[in-house]
């Protein structure tokens, strides 16, 4: 019944974030690939919030671009506002967030999608897997088109059974009224993908005319853009579109809680699990009972469009009960909502069930990322789509896959957390997340990851010059701060000046600028640097200068933290035949198959007295077994 269509080396299902990243990456690493998408009109589209960064997210898009990627060059192409977060605070935490022309997003992903080589996008639903003796074949379409493949790249986000919950209606659908992917999970939990439920939700969407903006709180982007590649030296002049803010206020929450019965959530007509650090207004309401009021953002949803996004204003209530909730808050009092908020719900996998090449443990070839691997964010996605593409690449390869560690790049801690630990709730991506987040800096993935990126093959020319040429600068001028010096004269009118303590003896540049006051708009007005580099040049320079026993202290931290990472462990261990462990640590190392003792000591059940246990079966196997490395740790 169905066709032979086209042979590929991968296909990818899905057009999202995560989708875009992979395909990508499996072209321009060179392979045939195909994109399956139920919309060429939603390729990387933006559902939920039209925005790209924030807190902890940033790094990552950072880190996506230093590798090859695409998203921080499509988001600098498309925002209409942009602001740096935290940005009083220390660099580990500063954080850079986008609002994005949502359709200027899409034509401008879809436009490169459609340009890469090697690359076809086809407009189709995916409804089975090819498989044979648990090894992916190839893909099987509603149109009864087959494909054969080498690898398959599920990325399928929130389509897989959906359902739309608004209050006691609820009807199968995508996201903002698009179809969803009905058939595909009986394919995968005929293979044995353990595949569960969880949820997610998004607010209303506001025609702006009928918005009161002189109640709010107007909030301005920078003036100072601070762009998400490092392919975009500067951001040209531009009049960016101002967001708002507003509250709650206590006849809402009077509302809400007058109808807790009517939320899906709250009502029982849904019980999987939502995101925790995204709550519905009715989990607010609900969780933090004390407060009288909580603040939420009006956000425009491009230029050309009068629709505002109301951030932090999920809800699962009926439509009858939205419009009353957003009538009664600060500037919606006339409100007309153009698309109604909602919970959905969706088909995903227990990440413990993969691999940190994100490949399907029991399934080969088979690899995952984004919303079904239990994650929540565009740049969450995007990260896994990246590597997944990467990872199935090295697969048909016959290489190693590319894994990073904890303290190599947040990419490195969003997969471990998911593959060591799992998720019980949609996993969003934080700063606080990171042990090593002053070394992981927005501000550095470039140093970090730009020459991994080359050496793997997604790194063009034009961006390998512009790192080598950035390295050398960098290097350069901090042999300069090293060797000249600043005499206490020299100084001594300008600290007067703007308050701050006088020089004693003669230093050097380098030893100056570490001073909290210090900086190079400063060491310009001295006569000590005639304004010649390059922002990103003098950014790197001050934050290793000002943070350098922070970031030597850190470096310790790591080295004796990648002691651990370096005991591999085989991948055919038997941990139910090592004597000493308990019962559960037996049971969790075999179902999650720890690719080294660090990896092992992170995982929920395995307690100190296990990896002794382990380090001590270790060496004597070592002693028989000549170990083997199974994967590239490029920060080896």
């Amino acid at each position: 019944m169905y066709f032979d269509a086209e042979k590929y080396d991968i296909i990818v299902v899905g057009a999202g974030h995560a989708g875009c990243e992979a395909a990508l990456a499996s072209a321009r690493m060179g392979k045939k690939t195909l994109m399956i998408t139920l919309s060429l009109d939603t390729i990387a589209h933006m559902p939920c919030n039209p925005a790209i960064g924030g807190t902890g997210k940033s790094q990552l898009v950072r880190e996506i671009d230093a590798l090859g990627g695409e998203m921080g060059k499509n988001i600098d192409r498309t925002f209409i506002q942009s602001r740096t977060l935290n940005a009083s605070k220390g660099p580990a935490v500063q954080s850079v967030r986008a609002q994005a022309d949502k359709v200027r997003y899409h034509v401008e992903m879809k436009k490169v999608m459609e340009n890469t080589p090697n690359l076809d996008l086809v407009m189709d639903e995916a409804v089975s897997l090819i498989h044979e003796n648990s090894k992916v074949k190839g893909v099987r379409t509603k149109q009864f088109c087959q494909y054969l493949a080498d690898a398959v790249i599920l990325c399928t986000g929130v389509f897989l059974n959906g359902r739309i919950y608004m209050g006691e209606v609820n009807f199968p659908s995508g996201p903002i009224g698009q179809p969803n992917a009905p058939y595909l999970s009986d394919s995968l939990i005929e293979l044995g993908l353990p595949l569960r439920k969880f949820k997610t939700g998004t607010p209303a969407r506001v025609h702006g005319d009928s918005i009161d903006f002189s109640k709010m709180e107007i909030q301005h982007g920078d003036d100072d853009i601070v762009p998400f590649s490092f392919m975009t030296e500067k951001v040209e002049e531009m009049d960016q579109v101002p967001c708002y803010l507003t509250r709650t206020t206590t006849r809402t929450h009077d509302i809400i809680r007058e109808n807790l019965s009517r939320s899906a959530v709250y009502g029982g007509m849904i019980e999987s699990t939502g995101p925790r650090y995204c709550p519905s207004i009715e989990d607010k309401v609900v969780r933090f009972s004390e407060k009288q009021s909580h603040q939420f953002f009006v956000e425009p949803e491009g230029r050309d469009t009068k629709e505002y996004y109301i951030q932090g204003f999920s809800t699962s209530l009926p439509y009858e009960i939205q419009l009353e909730i957003y009538h009664s808050v600060t500037g919606l009092e006339n409100a007309k909502l153009m698309r109604p908020a909602y919970a959905i719900e969706y088909d995903c996998i227990d990440p413990l069930h993969l691999m940190p090449s994100l490949e399907v443990m029991s399934v080969e070839n088979l690899f995952s990322a984004g919303q079904f691997n239990g994650t929540s964010g565009y740049e969450e996605a995007a990260a896994q789509g990246l590597m997944a593409g990467i990872n199935a690449v090295r697969k048909l390869d016959g290489m190693d896959p590319l894994i990073f560690d904890r303290a190599t790049a947040y990419i490195g801690v969003l997969i471990d957390d998911l593959v060591t630990k799992g998720t019980n709730e949609p996993y969003r991506m934080m700063t606080s997340r990171s042990e090593y987040r002053l070394l992981l800096r927005q501000d550095n993935a470039d140093l970090r990851l730009t020459q991994i990126g080359r050496d793997i093959g997604l790194v063009d020319d034009e961006r390998y010059s512009r790192f080598l040429e950035k390295k050398y600068e960098i290097e350069k001028e901090m042999k300069r701060l090293e060797e000249e010096k600043i005499k206490p004269s020299e100084a001594r009118g300008l600290l007067e000046e703007i308050g701050a303590s006088p020089l004693n003896n003669t230093i050097s540049l380098a030893d100056f600028i570490k001073r909290p006051e210090i900086n190079y708009e400063i060491l310009k007005k001295l006569g000590k640097y005639d304004g010649s580099l390059n922002w990103q040049v003098t950014e790197q320079c001050e934050v290793q200068l000002k943070y350098d026993g922070y970031i030597k202290k850190q470096i310790q931290q790591v080295e004796s933290y990648r002691k651990l990472e370096k005991r591999m462990i085989p991948r055919d261990m038997d941990f139910s035949a090592i004597d000493g462990l308990r019962l559960e640590a037996k049971q969790k190392l075999e179902a999650i198959k720890p690719l080294n003792i660090g990896q092992a000591s992170r995982i929920s059940g395995v307690s100190p007295a296990d990896i002794s246990v382990l380090l001590v079966y270790l060496q004597a196997y070592n002693r028989e077994n000549e170990p083997t490395m199974e994967s590239y740790h490029p920060q080896d």
